[in-house]
């Protein structure tokens, strides 16, 4: 059975618009899972991180896979894209978060489900909020509202 699933996509270095829009075709071409929806691309602040301004995005997804192995094929992507984690919220060329699967609630050293900080960032609602806006309240983005994000 497909399942329903949501990747936030960010980057803030090196050409960061251009390698959302490849990670997105990549995401949809790993087997098993298709790209049901793309967000537009939002450029925001680095939050709780540093260096340049970070450009965002959120997919939609339809997978066959299990949590764990999706996530896997996202840190492939991530890897291919040259990601280095020096050290915690480091600038990257590619981070691809997996905010939800299904219905699932999965708390492992791994992975949470869904993504636990996901509504504090303005950089995940905003962009999620366009393409599921039934997954978004008001008073969840009106929480964020004071995080500079804009529209590309």
């Amino acid at each position: 059975a497909m399942t329903l699933a949501f990747v936030a996509l960010g980057a803030n270095l090196g050409d960061a618009p251009a390698t959302v829009r490849i990670a997105m075709a990549q995401i949809d071409m790993i087997p098993r899972t298709r790209v049901t929806a793309r967000s537009s691309l939002y450029r925001t602040a680095p939050f709780e991180a540093s260096g340049p301004d970070f450009i965002n995005a959120v997919v939609a997804i339809e997978t066959r896979l299990a949590p764990e192995a999706l996530l896997d094929a996202l840190q492939r992507l991530e890897q291919h894209a040259g990601r280095e984690r020096p050290y915690h919220h480091a600038p990257r060329t590619l981070d691809l978060d997996l905010l939800r699967h299904g219905d699932a609630v999965l708390a492992t050293p791994r992975l949470t489900l869904p993504h636990p900080r996901m509504n504090e960032r303005a950089f995940v609602l905003v962009p999620l909020s366009e393409i599921a806006p039934e997954l978004v309240s008001a008073e969840q983005l009106t929480a964020v509202a004071h995080q500079a994000i804009e529209r590309l």
